[in-house]
């Protein structure tokens, strides 16, 4: 039989390709079952085979391998055309032949190799038989390259190919081989390079301990270097240059350099650079010098300009270049003493020149006179006119005894002083007070201002002590003239208020002179309140035997019925006169402590006008209640009038007289 025929083919090993056409059979999933096993189940096995045994075949498998070398050489890759079963088997399965045609591989398969469900199938041959199927010759796709015995021919052109591929792969190899010469080069240069920046590092590192060395050096005697070196725009500078902030600075370090060279050579050695330098500093010292006094001297004498402004100059050219006298002291300290002499007889001589003008216009100004016919016992003559009334000279009207808008000068907020053309305009009249305030007020203001300036322009070079005796200095002859112009002012006055003013400004100077600290004008204030105090306790007694004078002057014997019945119980004028001096002096020492001088003496004036008011009481007779009635009439107008006053002082006298009222009000 043929199958029988083909089955012994099967078991006969063959090398030579199949020559069958694609099955028709369709493909099967390589895990699944089916009726036939397909090749990628048969490792080794060769589809190209023209076998039919199951079994593996090594001359399949060398020819496979063999194939592929050739595929190899002609570039082309060998695709197999069919991978599914071979047509034999799936014949034989078809058949149901189970006998030993089989191959012995198949035998030791003890699983059914076709199903019910594989005989279902369908299968088209293409109208061929099986026998046909078997034979013919596969199909081959026309984009599938297959494995053919080359011809001549196509050897020759092949061969030219692979003589044109042999030239190619030589001029790579050239050119892979500059490649590798290239890069050895490149690594030998960069051998080099290496080599290089290692050199240039250690050098760079020397150089680094050179600068650090250097540098070190340099801090150490770059100092040294510069104490001992001038530069030539210094010389320049300090010989021929204009006097400013720029030469103030070049002096500056002028004054450095001589300090540093007095130092070093002090010591045992001296450097042959300070040697050097010793004579140049010298001159370029003497040369500063020359140039400050020069300096110092014409603006001293600018002082003593007519209508110069002192504080422009002293601001504008003497404090700005205040360095000048300190670096004159420091080293010729005899020049420096001549010129601060002379500054002083200038000030002394513009101060004391300037406030004589200011006192004599001040005097120029008019003033209410008070003398001791204004004492607080005066008769009034208003009321009992005599001969010689006529006798006083009559001036503008005036109040001796009440305080009025006198105390706005206390406590007003304008702290400038009359100008001396104003004073000289003045056409109205003034109690003493506004001449007092007003000198001492500018002299209060020139002394911190000449103040201010010595302790800035002469110190550090002068001690405050030193200072303070060259303030007293440039002004002893204005303060004479000031205590002389408070002399004149209060000597024949009986103005107790207007004294009592002055002083409570004179208080307030003080105070100012203490927040301005300036203390070297305290003598001038101590001086001007041992003026007034004593005036002012004089006046107070004037007015205490003024009362006096009254209470004696009362008849001894009561007068008769008919001259009392003409007495009246009204306050009598001297209780007004006393009730508003009272007022005055209370509201003038609010703030005053019990050791006042006039608290002292307003106790006084206050029993003496009690004695007063008591004995004149007296002229009521046996009319007990008329006299309380005057009495109480007295108290309550002095009560009234210093109910408004405030301090420590108005409330003592208030709870007084409170209690002189209440002791009388029965009668009233």
């Amino acid at each position: 039989m043929w199958l029988d025929r083909l089955a012994g083919q099967a078991s006969t090993p063959s090398s030579q390709p199949g020559s069958r056409p694609y099955s028709p059979a369709p493909r099967r999933s390589a895990s699944g079952l089916g009726p036939y096993i397909t090749s990628q189940q048969r490792p080794g096995f060769t589809p190209r085979s023209s076998s039919l045994s199951l079994a593996s075949n090594d001359s399949s498998t060398s020819s496979l391998l063999a194939s592929a070398k050739r595929a190899s050489t002609t570039l082309k890759e060998s695709v197999t055309i069919y991978t599914g079963p071979e047509p034999a088997e799936v014949l034989n399965k078809l058949l149901g032949d189970e006998g030993g045609h089989t191959a012995p591989a198949a035998k030791s398969d003890s699983k059914p190799v076709i199903s019910v469900e594989d005989l279902e199938l369908d299968f088209d041959f293409g109208g061929l038989s099986l026998r046909e199927l078997a034979l013919s010759e596969d199909v081959v796709p026309d984009d599938v390259d297959v494995y053919r015995p080359q011809a001549a021919e196509e050897y020759e052109r092949d061969r030219t190919k692979f003589e044109d591929l042999h030239r190619s792969i030589q001029a790579c190899d050239g050119v892979l081989s500059s490649v590798e010469t290239n890069l050895t080069s490149f690594r030998n240069d960069l051998v080099m390079v290496s080599a290089d920046i290692e050199t240039l590092q250690a050098r760079s590192t020397a150089l680094n301990v050179r600068l650090e060395n250097r540098k070190a050096v340099e801090r150490g005697l770059g100092p040294v270097v510069e104490e001992i070196s001038v530069s030539p725009l210094v010389v320049s500078k300090i010989a021929d240059g204009h006097i400013d902030e720029a030469w103030v600075k070049v002096l500056a370090e002028i004054d450095k350099r001589a300090t540093a060279y007095k130092k070093g050579t002090s010591g045992p050695e001296r450097s042959k650079g300070l040697q050097d330098l010793g004579p140049l500093l010298e001159k370029l010292v003497l040369k500063a010098i020359e140039r400050i006094r020069d300096f110092l001297v014409s603006q001293i004498k600018a002082l003593r300009s007519p209508h110069i402004n002192a504080q422009v100059i002293q601001q504008q050219n003497f404090l700005k270049f205040r360095d000048l006298y300190s670096f004159l002291h420091k080293h010729h300290a005899t020049l420096a003493d001549e010129i601060c002499l002379a500054y002083m007889n200038t000030m002394r001589w513009y101060y004391a020149n300037q406030f004589t003008r200011y006192e004599n216009a001040l005097k120029k100004i008019k003033l209410h006179v008070l003398d001791k016919t204004d004492v607080l016992g005066n008769e009034d003559t208003s009321r009992k006119g005599t001969v010689l009334s006529s006798a006083k000279i009559s001036g503008p009207p005036h109040d001796a005894f009440n305080l009025g808008r006198r105390i706005d000068l206390l406590r007003t907020s304008n702290q400038s002083a009359l100008s001396s053309y104003l004073a000289e305009e003045d056409q109205s009249t003034h109690y003493l007070e506004v001449p007092f305030r007003n000198f001492n007020l500018a002299l209060i203001d020139n002394a911190t201002a000449e103040y201010t300036f010595l302790a800035s322009f002469f110190s550090p070079a002068l001690s405050y002590a030193t200072i303070s005796r060259h303030f007293t200095y440039i002004f002893e002859p204005t303060f004479q003239l000031g205590q002389t112009l408070t002399k004149s002012l209060i000597t024949d006055t009986y103005d107790v208020i207007g004294i009592l003013l002055a002083v409570r400004l004179n208080q307030h100077f003080q105070f100012e002179l203490q927040r301005r600290k300036v203390p070297a004008a305290d003598g001038y204030i101590n001086a001007t309140a041992m003026l007034l105090w004593p005036r002012l306790q004089y006046i107070m007694s004037a007015h205490c035997d003024s009362v006096r004078a009254l209470t004696t002057a009362l008849p001894t014997r009561a007068p008769s019925k008919t001259e009392q019945a003409k007495l009246s119980a009204a306050p009598h004028v001297a209780t007004q006169r006393f009730g508003q001096l009272v007022h005055g002096i209370l509201a003038l020492s609010t703030e005053a402590g019990d050791d006042e001088p006039v608290v002292t003496s307003l106790r006084r004036l206050r029993s003496e006008m009690e004695a007063f008011l008591t004995k004149y009481s007296g002229s009521f007779g046996n009319d007990k209640r008329k006299r309380e009635r005057f009495l109480y009439n007295n108290y309550s107008l002095i009560l009234t009038i210093i109910s408004d006053a405030t301090g420590k002082l108005a409330v003592e006298e208030q709870e007084h007289f409170e209690g002189l009222k209440v002791a009388f009000q029965d009668a009233a």
